[in-house]
């Protein structure tokens, strides 16, 4: 086998690794009105990411130094801080799927700030890519009874772009050598965290009673749903090009579909089911010839191994 065909196998099992994580993110709104106490959103954010920070960092004992210690914040804040709390304002006050919608058109600004942040080149075939998955993950979500409002469009759109700043960060910065993955989904979600619960606490007050079922609903979101996902998204941004990544998170609504047809007993019409085939079309088109270029040092890596062999 090839170098190539190894490199191009090890992109698409990266891809499809890192693409559970969406897929997971996509039972939040099962497990949220099944299991957790109704309208607490903001606390809801707080318990998903703050105790799996903590927990994540007591496991790795690597804490941000130097200049990490405000990168981790920026970050941090970007894919959770502040783009959490932004969704669920959407989320509410946009009925109809029009949050997610909104929050769908993360991959087109990521193929724009990669372009200007990464050098990755802003072509056609990405943001034809990024419009074909929008529209498909309007179909599947959007209802005729849909309803508009100022404040929840702002929010959506302010959640897309945030979430979309974050992923070509992650990238741009990658991480210090000797730090994994575990460690940097620790600091992101620990400063994150941090941030959501000044505001969680003067939006909602104090903590409502939770009962097991409750208790069992956030350990959920907290150990699968925040820490396991979160670890194989940013794994994934190290692996990979940063607007695949993007596209992946197309995946989401698709996966709240599927879970509330089969866990909820919603029903999936065929103009649902049409618009998962485009969605996970865009899905794949932005996937298409973007193997991240290989950096210096994988070069040189290349070479020692070529040498040894010879």
């Amino acid at each position: 086998m090839t170098t190539a065909r190894v490199g191009a196998a090890g992109l698409a099992g990266t891809l499809a690794l890192t693409g559970l994580a969406p897929l997971v993110w996509g039972s939040t709104y099962a497990v949220t009105t099944t299991f957790l106490p109704p309208e607490r959103p903001m606390f809801t954010a707080l318990m998903r990411v703050l105790p799996a920070g903590l927990l994540l960092l007591a496991i790795t004992r690597k804490l941000p130094r130097g200049q990490w210690i405000p990168r981790a914040f920026v970050l941090g804040g970007l894919n959770i801080g502040l783009f959490t709390p932004l969704l669920f304002v959407a989320a509410y006050r946009l009925p109809g799927g029009v949050a997610a919608v909104l929050a769908a058109a993360a991959p087109l600004f990521a193929v724009g700030f990669a372009a200007l942040a990464l050098n990755e080149r802003l072509t056609l075939r990405k943001v034809s890519a990024a419009l074909i998955g929008l529209i498909g993950v309007g179909l599947v979500v959007l209802r005729a009874t849909a309803t508009l409002d100022t404040l929840g469009i702002i929010a959506g759109l302010l959640a897309a772009i945030s979430m979309a700043a974050g992923t070509v960060m992650t990238k741009r910065w990658g991480r210090p050598e000797g730090i994994r993955p575990l460690a940097m989904t620790g600091w992101q979600l620990t400063a994150g965290g941090l941030m959501l619960l000044p505001v969680a606490a003067l939006v909602e007050g104090a903590p409502p009673a939770l009962d097991g079922r409750a208790i069992g609903g956030y350990l959920y979101l907290g150990l699968i749903g925040t820490a396991a996902a979160y670890a194989l998204w940013f794994r994934g941004i190290a692996k990979a090009n940063a607007t695949s990544v993007a596209f992946l998170g197309l995946l989401s609504p698709l996966s709240a579909a599927v879970i509330g047809w089969a866990a909820l007993g919603q029903a999936l019409a065929p103009l649902q089911i049409l618009g998962m085939a485009i969605a996970l079309g865009g899905t794949l088109l932005g996937q298409t010839g973007s193997a991240p270029r290989a950096t210096e040092s994988a070069k040189q890596a290349d070479i020692a191994t070529t040498r040894v062999a010879a």
